[in-house]
Order: C-alpha cells, then structure tokens, then sequence
C-alpha cells in the first residue's frame, strides 16, 4: 500500500457553472473529490488528504492534511465560484502544503482538476513541471470541460513533470459517464486498488468493510449505466433496422 499525502486543488472558476457535466463542472468535480478522498483512505490508513481552490482571486487552501472527511467535505460544498483559475500559483501552493505534512515519510502527491482554460504558456507549465519534479511532487491531471483548449498544453506539463510514470494525465470529455466513474477506472486510482473490483470486498478502490453503503452505491451506479448503455446499443440496432426495412419497401414500390 503507497504511503501518501495527496492535496486535491479544485477549479472554482466561473467555467464550472457550465452545465455539461451532471448537473455542473463544480457538482462532478466535488462528487469526485469525495471519491478520492474515500479511495486514499481506504487504500491505506495512514494517508492524509488536503483539499485546495484556485479559482476566484487566488489559491486558497479548504482543508489542510487529514483523515476527516467532513473537513474536505464542508470545504468543497462551501466554495463560492468565481473569477478565472490560477493554475500555476496553485500547484506551487499545493506543493507548499505537502512540504510541510507532519509524516515526511508519506509521498507527496497533486490531485488537480482542470475544468477551465489555463491562461499559462507552454513555457511557464514546463517550469513549473520540472520544480514538482525536482522536488519529488507527483501530479496528477483530471482534465475535463475546456480538454479542446487544454489537452495540448497539459500533455506537454505532463510529459516534463512525469518521473518513472509517477504522474498521470486524464483527459474527460462530456458524455454519458459520470467524472467519478471515470476517474475510478482510471490511472490515476487503478494503483490504489481498482484491480480488485471484481473482488466481493472491494469495489472501485473502496472496501466494503469498511463502507459497505459507499460500495453498493458505486456497483449499482455502474450496473445501471451498463443497462442504460446495453438499452441504448438495443434502441439503435433497432431504429437502424426499421430505417433499413423502410429504405427497402421504398425501393420495392420503385420498381413496381
């Protein structure tokens, strides 16, 4: 089990009333803090979890490293969303956070979702980058919302800050999945005990002892997406063999 401090530094900008992902940017975003936050926990009691905004007018840090939940709760229910993100400044006060966790043994590590365009140039991601990497900062990157505008820059960032695949970079677009669902099936948590999804006391990185509610939530969200899209795959075979029914019956009445 990896020891770790994880900071998870959340976009509040206004990008994230945009309502593409269920039912905004910041909803799905904040569903898959608390995700996270149960995953890095359960993967092993010793790790501490710190929640930060860079929205508004700057970083601001919600919940320094702990094992409460409510503090990294009440911090991402209670942000105001505004102003435009601050990437950069950020990351570095994340990285701060981490320096200072009271276990120096625990990995350091950046959860940081990126739901509106980054203002900063190639240039200065890749500095920033090789800073998280001299100073053994992993980073992983939830990008979703702006990915058309993103994606290009943060795939560079990603390549500099990367150190032996410590690093991951998610790209999300808007779909029929919900942001948690993807991320559980993801790099970014399939270290911390995805794999054993098929187990009967383990679910998505969660154990089932240990919150039975939490894990039967999550097998029956997955199973009613799995129907959902079994019935949508039913529907178009369908609606395509009635189109093809009707094309034949029109080139019949042709020939007659």
């Amino acid at each position: 089990m990896v020891l770790e401090a994880t900071i998870i530094a959340i976009d509040n900008s206004e990008y994230m009333r945009n309502g593409d992902f269920v039912t905004t940017r910041y909803d799905a975003q904040a569903t898959a803090t608390e995700y996270i936050f149960q995953n890095k926990i359960n993967s092993n009691p010793e790790n501490t979890v710190g929640l930060l905004s860079y929205g508004g007018s700057g970083p601001q840090v919600l919940s320094t490293l702990t094992t409460d939940f409510g503090k990294i709760l009440s911090g991402a229910h209670g942000t105001k969303i505004s102003g435009e993100n601050h990437f950069s400044s950020g990351l570095q006060v994340a990285a701060l956070a981490l320096k200072h966790r009271q276990n120096k043994v625990q990995n350091q590590r950046i959860i940081a979702f990126v739901g509106s365009p980054i203002r900063e140039s190639d240039k200065e991601l890749e500095k920033l980058a090789k800073k998280m990497k001299k100073n053994n900062v992993a980073v992983d990157i939830v990008n979703f919302g702006e990915e058309n505008v993103n994606t290009a820059k943060l795939e560079k960032f990603h390549t500099a800050v990367n150190n032996h695949d410590n690093s991951h970079l998610v790209t999300v677009p808007p779909g029929p999945r919900l942001l948690y669902e993807v991320i559980a099936t993801s790099s970014i948590l399939a270290e911390e005990g995805f794999e054993m999804a098929d187990s009967n006391d383990f679910f998505g990185g969660v154990d089932a002892n240990m919150d039975p509610d939490l894990a039967l939530a999550l097998r029956l969200s997955l199973e009613e997406e799995k129907q959902r899209q079994e019935r949508e795959a039913k529907e178009s075979k369908e609606t395509k063999d009635d189109l093809t029914k009707i094309e034949e019956e029109d080139e019949e009445r042709k020939e007659k």
